[in-house]
């Protein structure tokens, strides 16, 4: 799908208008046992896979090398006013950011929208129980320096959107295919451990506009989704699509019975203002298959 940053902005109007009853939405969700298929599957995973879903379907990713964050000569990441071809040190630790629409990809064949498929990473940013406690957010344990975590994230996050979203709680009550099983929270598999949401932050109007630091936090807890027609695919190049869901009903449950796993309805919930798409600079290199024992 090609990136509109008009719709983004619109988008994001609506969002931040939507965000308080969002935030503290707390409609069932079921709750997946280990009775169901893909709560066996899961568990069988590699240690380079996690799920995935498309075409209603629960699928398996395996990722056979690292993340790329793209970089332009002209971008200026790190927001001190020098341009990465002049600035050495934005070259030395990744800024993968949310908010912003390369136009090259790591392919280094033409526009990303062209040369890569798209991975629409689900952000469950309801809150189910309306969490007021800043401690439950995901703690400072391993986290790379310079990054908000453990109750200084928990707060910010209140105070920008009115509860603690279950995408940044060290233990969601809600499931998410990242982290992996077993892994701890603010990770995945071939993933960057952070990312910087200040582009997205300030077109929310959550921080000012245009941002002047990077706002960098855990990688959240996160899904998956992918076009129908890339639900089995060899390893290629993805650029990653932040979506922030609003609504704790349109969560997908573990095995898929339920919620957004769909591109269809994924796009369904976009344009009835309950989640957001946004771009970014973050891409992964990964398999696409439909998982094991599913149907």
């Amino acid at each position: 799908m090609k990136f509109r940053v008009s719709g983004f902005l619109l988008g994001a109007v609506m969002l931040a208008m939507a965000l308080p009853a969002f935030a503290q939405d707390s409609a069932p969700t079921s709750t997946p046992t280990a009775a169901q298929p893909a709560a066996a599957s899961s568990a069988s995973l590699q240690p380079n896979q996690t799920a995935g879903f498309g075409n209603s379907k629960v699928l398996t990713f395996t990722y056979t090398q690292n993340f790329d964050c793209v970089d332009q000569p002209l971008d200026d990441l790190n927001f001190n006013g020098v341009p990465a071809e002049s600035d050495p040190g934005e070259m030395q630790t990744p800024i993968c950011q949310a908010g912003i629409q390369p136009t090259i990809g790591p392919p280094n064949n033409g526009n990303p929208i062209n040369s890569t498929e798209p991975l629409y990473v689900l952000v469950p940013m309801f809150s189910t129980n309306n969490d007021q406690n800043p401690n439950d957010a995901i703690s400072c344990d391993n986290v790379v320096a310079g990054t908000a975590c453990g109750p200084a994230l928990g707060s910010f996050l209140i105070s920008a959107f009115g509860a603690l979203p279950e995408g940044f709680k060290a233990t969601p009550s809600v499931y998410t295919q990242c982290p992996d099983p077993g892994s701890p929270p603010g990770t995945c598999t071939m993933h960057a451990s952070r990312l910087d949401l200040a582009p997205a932050l300030a077109a929310l109007g959550k921080i000012p506009s245009p941002p002047t630091a990077n706002v960098f936090v855990p990688t959240p807890n996160h899904s998956h989704i992918v076009l129908n027609k890339d639900s089995k695919i060899k390893a290629i190049w993805w650029q990653v699509d932040p979506v922030l869901v609003m609504n704790q009903s349109d969560w997908p449950t573990q095995d898929g019975s339920s919620g957004i796993t769909s591109f269809k309805e994924m796009q369904t919930v976009i344009k009835a203002g309950a989640a957001v798409e946004v771009p970014s600079n973050f891409y992964l290199f990964f398999s696409s298959a439909k998982m094991g024992n599913m149907k």
